[in-house]
């Protein structure tokens, strides 16, 4: 068996953790023969709860995990760590807008960006899942200066998750059997769910996501406001934000960035922008990305329409918006 690696959830007595733990201590994110020691941080306040998680993980007797490192120190938390799940976060409550979450968050993830910085590894790939993600990510990520920037990563994908269901329910089949739906932009409602260049199995024959879907309509309409408010509607119906969809997708996107992606096959990353697509450069912006060797690199050359355009126009204005008020609030600090 390989040797352990340590792995930092942070949140980690919070709703999405609670799915999140068991999954990766299962061993579906970095393999079935990776032994893993988990760090978990999260506030004073939550010890207590910590101390129950602890419990349940211990009583799952999981044959990879071989120690969890509970604390409430940045320090503690992200030392040595090869990779890192920033979960804790201010969370969104019913009726509270994402720009509510910046000033609390983006101070949060100044500190844990200056953490990992002194103490993780140099190679640590930085999942950031607390929102505003994209904009924690960048502030993350100019925090850890000695850190590629590229090893900081907003998650978008359960918005492709969403997206992809929601395909695979309009055309009648299974969620498998639908790919490379793209989210460009924002985890928020500005993000642009395009399923331009999705392809759905009908049979043994691909076929493209609009010729499947028969709808041209239905793809710039309903199925956009479907995605892009899906967290708010689960947020009336729980009266909580997403968390097993959330756990999921976090463990989809990492488990990627890991294994990589099979040729033909591409998935959603909020990546530091390089310019492409016309994207405002130096904030973090989801793109579809194919991964190889732990690298991921942005799909190029993809035809992009008027509509598309604007909507990730409108993405990209609210991305710059957000990244301009966070780093307003650090220099305060």
């Amino acid at each position: 068996m390989a040797e352990p690696i340590r792995v930092v959830v942070t949140g980690a007595a919070g709703q999405i953790a609670y799915s999140l733990l068991y999954m990766i201590a299962r061993g579906e994110v970095f393999g079935k023969d990776q032994p893993l020691i988990l760090h978990l941080l999260d506030i004073p306040p939550m010890v207590d709860v910590l101390e129950g998680v602890i419990m349940e993980l211990t009583d799952c007797a999981l044959p990879l995990l071989r120690s969890v490192v509970p604390t409430t120190d940045p320090v503690v938390a992200f030392k040595d760590v090869a990779a890192a799940f920033l979960v804790g976060a201010m969370p969104r409550r019913e009726g509270m807008e994402r720009k509510d979450l910046l000033s609390a968050n983006v101070k949060i993830f100044k500190i844990q960006g200056q953490a990992l910085d002194k103490y993780a590894n140099k190679d640590v790939k930085v999942l950031v899942v607390g929102n505003p993600a994209n904009t924690n990510a960048a502030v993350c990520a100019y925090y850890a200066p000695t850190i590629p920037r590229e090893n900081f990563t907003a998650m978008t994908r359960l918005d492709q998750n969403r997206a992809q269901a929601q395909i695979a329910s309009k055309v009648g089949v299974p969620v498998a059997d639908v790919k490379n739906v793209i989210i460009w932009g924002n985890h928020s409602s500005t993000q642009f769910p395009d399923a331009n260049h999705a392809v759905v199995m009908i049979g043994n024959t691909e076929k493209s996501a609009i010729e499947s879907v028969g709808d041209a309509e239905f793809l710039k309409t309903s199925f956009i406001e479907v995605v892009q408010k899906r967290g708010a509607t689960v947020i009336a119906a729980r009266k909580m934000s997403s968390a097993m969809s959330a756990a999921k997708a976090a463990c989809d996107h990492m488990h990627d960035w890991w294994f990589g992606t099979p040729a033909g096959k591409f998935v959603s990353m909020g990546v530091m922008s390089d310019g492409s697509y016309d994207t405002p450069k130096d904030v973090v912006f989801s793109f579809p990305v194919e991964i190889k060797n732990k690298q991921w690199k942005i799909v190029q050359g993809l035809p992009i329409n008027d509509f598309a355009k604007s909507k990730m126009a409108l993405t990209s204005k609210e991305l710059l918006e957000e990244k301009n008020e966070a780093m307003a609030v650090c220099s305060t600090d």
